[in-house]
């Protein structure tokens, strides 16, 4: 027990062990239809520039929700807030992505766009959860808090054998219909039960007092005094590099990784599930092990570096793997699994750090619009590459994981740049 991860969990209370407590339904929820998204979409007729744009779209519906994040989590609070817009971000979506193999092919285009606009407003949600979770929390319980809801996250490893089965038996699209119509009956437990086991943070009633009255236009012209707030602090501006850098290539894998393998790679539909699922364990494994003796130190560099380089062998290695004649072959699944070794820690510590440093650097009294001005920038930064990662992808499966490797040497070169100056 005396795991510091483990003590995090024992030591949880109110909001941040709500979130956290709740966020597995996340993983035998979302994360089981997240191996098929894509291979779903390109069964339905979507080519790889159309699945591509659908990305980019989303990620501009999330630009334009997530400036209204911050006020709207002030206006409203943190608990209801969540409620409400993870039923639009989340459930809502889910039903669309059931529906859209059910139409006429011709539709389902316009099934996924709008599912992808709807789903932007997931910013909404997300500004409001980070604030419930961590507004109560101890500052130095935040890089546990996030890495334990990375862990959350991954625990649909478990369950990845499940969908496995659903596909080698009823096939791809009629599977992938299973795992969304239970995406939506997990995911709105999930939102209830959070609501009901939840509690207004105290800034959050702060911010609800403060707000009363004001025109949500007079609180969005407000957003010029929190990005200057953001724009004068060194932490802030490097939190939001490595909230872009790390943003970009976790959307390029979301959207090409089961494409790369399956399509190129000729890794049968039915095994992208247990690929997943192995990167989440080496993920948990490394989480609960590694990384909380990496990061005791508060400044974080040698964590980042170790996480870029670990993310960029493993997104190196899977751009070079050569195309098999027929069906994968031995050496195309020890290649993959080697890459996967390196992604699964890579994309672990990153995905933990990159929420951390925000939380860590981030303006205590304006928390809400500060974290919805920089998911703001980091999704105008980020969305043209749904797109670039359609075009690349179409030209050579391999290219958008070239293009991850290069962002991830930059973000090398940015911590080591940030870190020049202070102690490790």
């Amino acid at each position: 027990m005396a795991n510091p991860l483990i003590q995090t969990v024992r030591n949880l209370r109110g909001n941040p062990r709500a979130c956290v407590y709740t966020e597995p339904l996340w993983g035998i929820s979302m994360s089981l239809c997240l191996p098929y998204a894509s291979v779903y979409m390109l069964a339905l007729g979507i080519d790889d520039v159309k699945l591509g744009f659908v990305t980019t779209v989303g990620m501009l519906s999330q630009v334009v929700f997530g400036i209204l994040g911050g006020v709207i989590t002030d206006k409203i609070g943190r608990r209801v807030a969540t409620a409400i817009f993870d039923v639009t971000a989340w459930s809502v979506p889910c039903l669309i992505w059931f529906f859209a193999s059910l139409v006429d092919q011709k539709w389902a285009f316009a099934f996924f766009l709008g599912a992808s606009v709807i789903n932007g407003t997931l910013k909404i949600t997300q500004n409001s959860w980070d604030c419930l979770m961590v507004e109560d929390a101890k500052r130095e319980h935040i890089t546990g808090i996030y890495t334990l809801v990375i862990v959350a996250g991954h625990m649909s490893a478990i369950f990845a054998p499940i969908a496995a089965v659903l596909v080698a038996h009823y096939s791809l699209v009629p599977a992938v219909r299973i795992l969304y119509a239970n995406a939506f009956i997990v995911m709105s437990a999930k939102i209830i039960w959070l609501y009901l086991w939840s509690h207004e943070t105290e800034m959050g009633l702060k911010r609800k007092a403060e707000t009363h009255g004001v025109p949500i236009r007079r609180l969005l012209a407000g957003y010029g005094g929190v990005i200057r707030i953001i724009l004068h602090s060194r932490g802030t501006i490097f939190a939001l590099i490595i909230g872009i850098l790390a943003a970009i290539v976790s959307t390029i894998n979301t959207t090409f990784w089961q494409v790369v393998v399956n399509k190129k790679l000729m890794v049968p539909a039915t095994l992208l599930p247990i690929f997943a699922m192995a990167r989440s364990i080496i993920a948990m494994i490394f989480l609960f092990t590694v990384v909380p003796r990496i990061t005791r130190t508060i400044h974080l560099k040698n964590p980042l570096l170790i996480g870029f380089v670990a993310y960029g062998v493993g997104q190196t290695l899977l751009s070079t793997i050569p195309a098999p004649a027929g069906e994968a072959g031995v050496s195309t699944y020890v290649l993959l699994c080697t890459s996967l070794l390196f992604d699964g820690f890579g994309m672990g510590i990153l995905a933990m750090l990159a929420e951390s440093i925000v939380a860590l650097n981030i303006d205590q009294q304006e928390r809400s619009r500060a974290m919805a001005v920089q998911g703001m920038m980091i999704m105008l930064c980020v969305s043209p590459f749904g797109w670039i990662g359609g075009y690349l992808s179409s030209i050579s499966r391999s290219l958008p994981f070239i293009l991850t490797a290069c962002i991830l040497a930059l973000g090398i070169l940015v911590t080591l740049v940030h870190y020049r100056r202070q102690p490790v």
